[in-house]
């Protein structure tokens, strides 16, 4: 008996798949091609979320992020972090939509499935400056419903550079699912503004890849895509623009309950087979 629990004990070492805490999505390799604004409401400013998606193909234990975006102002200081995760429309969501955006599909969700912040605190971050960027265009106030929504965007911003890395206090535990990761940051004295990312995806594709969607209080629930709602068309022809946005997401997979399930039955059988060799 004591053999045979030796030998069980060294299959699931041997067979269990390895889990360890990593990158699970990574497009954190910001451009200057726009910056969104994403932000709490705070005095004298509404609330303006960004969001940007990737997919978890298992269960998983979220413990971190990061995400990069420009500090704009003469002395900006930070004030909180938040990230949330929303899930794709229509879950979590009101259907059918109101009808004040030119579409909802693809888009993120109603309302928040988690959230985590630095006054919780439920967060905890820290910043890196990369040094001055000037964006090429940029989204904070041009926030419209239909029929305004296509502005052009807001022109250039002038700034610092910033990449926050975030760690979850409290970690996620959230299921396998398409999700949106809205990062805001409040800040004294200035703003902040989320800078565009690689797309498609430089290190880790998805599929689908869906474009970053914006809105502000004024606009919620309802969503805008960034670039071909609210940028549009250039005025010399052709489609308008689509967006990835900066950031990464660190965890734990969790494989499948199944799996399991597998890997104990092949341990039975392999039990069966070495007593009948014994008798």
């Amino acid at each position: 008996m004591r053999r045979q629990l030796s030998l069980s004990i060294y299959l699931v070492l041997t067979f269990v798949p390895a889990i360890h805490a990593a990158v699970i999505y990574n497009n954190d390799f910001p451009n200057n091609a726009i910056g969104i604004g994403s932000r709490p409401s705070a005095a004298g400013k509404i609330e303006t979320e960004g969001a940007d998606d990737f997919i978890l193909p298992t269960a998983a234990i979220l413990d971190g992020a990061t995400f990069t975006g420009v500090l704009v102002g003469t002395s900006p200081s930070i004030t909180s972090v938040t990230v949330e995760l929303y899930r794709v429309f229509p879950l979590d969501s009101n259907n059918p939509p109101s009808g004040n955006v030119p579409t909802r599909v693809n888009s993120p969700s109603d309302v928040a499935f988690a959230s985590r912040d630095s006054i919780a605190p439920t967060l905890s971050f820290s910043t890196t400056n990369l040094g001055p960027i000037t964006t090429v265009n940029s989204v904070l106030n041009g926030i419209n419903k239909v029929p305004n929504q296509t502005t052009g965007g807001e022109g250039p911003v002038q700034g610092q550079e910033v990449q926050f890395s975030v760690t979850f206090t409290s970690p996620l535990s959230v299921p396998a699912d398409h999700y949106f990761f809205v990062p805001q940051v409040d800040v004294a004295g200035g703003e902040f503004f989320w800078l565009s990312g690689p797309r498609p995806a430089a290190v880790t594709p998805i599929n689908p890849d869906l474009q970053g969607w914006i809105r502000n209080e004024n606009l919620a629930p309802d969503w805008l895509r960034v670039g071909t709602d609210i940028v549009g068309p250039p005025v010399t022809g052709g489609p308008a623009p689509t967006f990835n946005f900066a950031f990464s997401v660190s965890g734990t997979l969790v494989p499948e309950p199944s799996t399991f399930g597998v890997m104990a039955l092949g341990v039975l059988a392999l039990f069966r087979i070495r007593r009948k060799q014994e008798r």
